[in-house]
């Protein structure tokens, strides 16, 4: 078989898998308004495919239920945090430094990206999700007690301050400023909010 015969014969399968790819990708977006403009509990497949503009049928032919769709949408969710985090290792800066561009950064696409803001309303919602969901705050003290126990032994965070339960209480207060962000002002202030808590909880513990 000549090799532009071979092409030919390829090209129908890999159109109907772009086309296959990019409705997923139009489903999920969808998916990801109503689950952060609604929460969890009142969406319907139905609402995702009227939102996406395509059948109930092809929602299912992606998704086998609700579930799994707001797991995906959690899963994309997590995969926007580690392109921030390897720019903020790639900058060369002080560990300190650091901590600051990837929490500033996340603030910025937590307050831009509705695939962000859908998987934070998921995660603190999972109790009424019945799947598997990943475990919420844990990929994110992993991520940033190394950074704060460098900056500790940096010399630019006090000598005899616990770096876990600090942390645990960075990332607790984070999440939480976003969270009362969205309840009261649908997020108009959120990065005036999250700068004086992050200026009272590192007021303390600075060299």
């Amino acid at each position: 078989m000549s090799g532009s015969h071979a092409t030919r014969l390829s090209e129908p399968r890999a159109l109907k898998q772009d086309r296959a790819h990019r409705t997923k990708a139009v489903i999920l977006q969808a998916a990801a308004e109503i689950f952060a403009e609604t929460g969890y509990p009142t969406v319907t497949l139905q609402d995702v495919a009227e939102r996406a503009e395509v059948t109930k049928g092809a929602v299912y032919f992606h998704f086998a239920n609700k579930e799994a769709l707001a797991l995906e949408v959690i899963r994309k969710h997590y995969e926007r945090w580690r392109p921030l985090i390897s720019e903020a290792e790639e900058r060369g800066e002080p560990p300190l430094e650091t901590l600051f561009f990837v929490l500033d950064g996340t603030l910025a696409t937590m307050a831009a990206d509705v695939m962000v803001q859908a998987g934070i309303r998921l995660q603190i919602e999972r109790s009424l999700i019945g799947a598997d969901l990943p475990r919420p705050l844990v990929d994110w003290y992993d991520e940033l007690e190394p950074l704060v126990c460098a900056a500790q032994d940096g010399g630019q965070l006090r000598a005899d301050m616990d770096p876990r339960a600090f942390t645990l209480v960075l990332v607790a207060s984070f999440l939480g400023v976003q969270h009362f962000a969205q309840i009261v002002t649908q997020r108009e202030d959120l990065h005036k909010r999250w700068a004086e808590t992050r200026d009272l909880l590192f007021r303390g513990v600075l060299a």
